[in-house]
């Protein structure tokens, strides 16, 4: 069983996983985030490069410019934990799987190169978008959720944001977005809707998870 928790998970909820066998992976932006981590007695520490799509898992600080890159980051939370790094952001193939191990990590996390799987749930709007020249201009925005989180651009981000201070707190933008977005969406148009989307879609293919799964984790082995 795989449960998803966002946000700083209480100290009880930790104990109740660990009561079950669980194991908790957590998500770090910077090195202090992945020693707090470490600290609570983690498994392992997602390294969470800028380049990641969704949401940002930043949760020490609001400060948005502590945020770096993949291959910056990685190799610094390698050697500041004692715990299995897993590496996250702009990993679209079996090359950035290759240069991930390279830099010490003990595993990947990728998520926008399944986004055009047949088992993903992506909306048609969102499909468009990746397979868009669109889908090369990303940005951090919180419009969405209330929370920083890399989307394509689109309409709403370009008008209201990338980052307005004028957006509900998380989760509640979602909620006042709803009926704007379900509009458009009804029409067709991903105007007003999340695009979610790493800095790096290339990987992005009409190829069943397996298949992909299959030629990502070829790296392990060469």
């Amino acid at each position: 069983m795989v449960s998803f928790h966002f946000g700083l998970p209480s100290a009880e909820l930790l104990d109740r996983v660990r009561s079950w066998g669980g194991k908790i992976l957590c998500s770090a932006t910077t090195v202090d985030e992945a020693r707090w981590l470490e600290a609570q007695g983690v498994d392992a520490v997602i390294a969470q490069g800028v380049e990641a799509g969704g949401h940002r898992g930043i949760f020490l600080s609001d400060d948005l410019t502590t945020q770096v890159g993949t291959l910056a980051l990685v190799p610094q939370i390698v050697k500041a934990v004692r715990v299995p790094v897993i590496a996250a952001g702009g990993i679209a193939d079996s090359s950035g799987v290759a240069a991930a191990i390279a830099l010490g990590a003990a595993g990947v996390q990728v998520g926008t190169a399944y986004l055009l799987c047949p088992e993903a749930t992506t909306s048609a709007a969102h499909r468009a978008a990746l397979k868009s020249d669109a889908a090369r201009h990303t940005a951090l925005t919180n419009v969405f959720t209330g929370r920083p989180a890399r989307s394509i651009v689109n309409r709403i981000v370009r008008e209201l944001g990338p980052l307005s201070p004028a957006a509900p707190q998380f989760p509640l933008a979602a909620s006042a977005l709803a009926p704007l977005r379900g509009s458009a969406e009804a029409r067709g148009s991903g105007d007003f809707s999340p695009l979610w989307s790493g800095q790096n879609a290339t990987g992005c293919r009409e190829v069943a998870a397996g298949v992909l799964t299959r030629e990502l984790a070829g790296a392990f082995a060469d």
